[in-house]
């Protein structure tokens, strides 16, 4: 499924490409599942300065090793991988990709092909920014979003690793209670109270520690409020819009920072840690993908418009 040009839901055309071939590094990847990001949306709609059409979209999916995976990825195996596939390079709405061999992980037996194309962008974002921001058991971090997958994910991992609270929040009352159906009982429902007065009844006035904003807008200004002293902001995502009003005062007064994070700018040896802690979580069950629709490759347009119209709670998978 190829973006014939940058025009939006429409440029997505169903394409007969050659099977690529395996250099040196890389691995023949006979796709499963792709996961759908906001990122596909930004390429398709020609918003991203250093993608080119035409183009595969997809940075992130679930497949079947068929060759170059030598002893440690043998033919066969089940791995998920993530990388600049679907920006720089065709991606993963595909039926084969040839994919660097650091880029992919083996999926854990208890985990589908489905939730697995959707783990990797979300929680290495989750597991590396809240690594760079100082995290340490005990701490607070909010995570505005749960319904989205890197809201979702850190709030997952950030409890998992024992944080003292793992804060989130939602614009959707319907979602508000789906979460806490969920198990997640620190989401600030914001159709009740305010993002910052949520985070200071949960933490007793202190604030967080740490923020991990994917969706920016309003709500970055409001989650800068609610940071503790010495406390710190990532912005990584821009869902619900690109710019953003902040009091200075938040940073001035409570010694706290602000700074960006991207995925693909980390260096391999914080995938690979990230990987070493995301996976036993995923194989004991102590962290959990929730996917919330499928799509088949030939309904790409139809995915990608359920993502960013709907903004429903969970993930949203392409199946191939």
């Amino acid at each position: 499924m190829r973006a014939e040009e940058f025009s939006g839901y429409k440029g997505l055309k169903l394409v007969d490409l050659p099977k690529p071939g395996v250099s040196a590094g890389k691995l023949l990847l006979r796709i499963t599942a792709a996961g759908v990001t906001p990122l596909d949306h930004t390429i398709l709609s020609g918003q991203h300065p250093r993608a080119k059409a035409p183009l595969v979209l997809g940075g992130e999916g679930a497949a079947v090793v068929e060759e170059g995976g030598g002893s440690d990825f043998p033919v066969g195996s089940r791995v998920m991988f993530a990388g600049p596939y679907g920006l720089s390079e065709d991606g993963a709405y595909s039926e084969w990709l040839a994919v660097q061999k650091e880029n992919v992980c083996v999926i854990p037996e208890a985990i589908d092909d489905v939730s697995a194309a959707g783990i990797p962008v979300a929680y290495l974002t989750a597991h590396i920014s809240l690594s760079l921001a100082g995290f340490q058991p005990g701490k607070t971090v909010l995570a505005p979003a749960i319904g989205g997958s890197v809201g979702n994910a850190v709030t997952q991992l950030a409890r998992a690793l024992g944080a003292k609270h793992a804060i989130s929040s939602t614009t959707n009352h319907n979602k508000a209670e789906q979460a806490k159906a969920l198990g997640f009982d620190e989401v600030i429902d914001l159709t009740e109270e305010k993002l910052g007065d949520g985070v200071r009844r949960i933490t007793g006035g202190r604030g967080a520690d740490i923020v991990i904003d994917s969706i920016a807008g309003d709500v970055l200004g409001e989650a800068l409020g609610a940071l503790a002293p010495g406390g710190s902001l990532t912005t990584l995502g821009y869902s619900a819009g690109r710019r953003a009003s902040i009091d200075v005062t938040d940073l001035i007064w409570k010694r706290a920072s602000i700074k960006s994070f991207s995925l693909f700018a980390q260096p391999q040896a914080a995938w690979e840690e990230a990987w070493h802690t995301i996976v036993p979580l995923l194989k004991s069950g102590a962290i959990k993908p929730i996917v919330a629709k499928t799509f088949p490759l030939a309904e790409a347009a139809d995915a990608l418009h359920y993502l960013i119209e709907d903004r429903p709670f969970g993930m949203v998978v392409l199946t191939i």
